[in-house]
């Protein structure tokens, strides 16, 4: 069996890709799960999902908690959680 051509040109570009290419192709879900998390598809979350939403927050607030890093967004729901465990709210 012929090997089939590379889908990039020697200078780099990419080639135009045709049907027997596409044939040979495969669907991401059907790769292993090891190469599916390198992929960057996730599977279903394990944990109670989060609502999207949107919020307006304070400015200097915002900075502060990017400052940190990724996974900002989940330590300003900590700090939430973290709240509402030290104040009762009221209707």
């Amino acid at each position: 069996m012929p090997r089939p051509a590379p889908l990039t040109k020697p200078d780099g570009e990419v080639r135009e890709i045709k049907t027997e290419d596409l044939k040979r192709f495969r669907d991401a879900a059907s790769l292993s799960a090891g190469l599916q998390r390198k992929l960057g598809v996730r599977g279903p979350q394990k944990s109670p999902t989060k609502e999207r939403i949107t919020i307006r927050l304070s400015r200097d607030v915002l900075e502060r908690f990017r400052a940190t890093g990724d996974g900002w967004q989940t330590r300003v729901d900590s700090a939430l959680q973290d709240w509402l465990k030290k104040h009762k709210l009221t209707a």
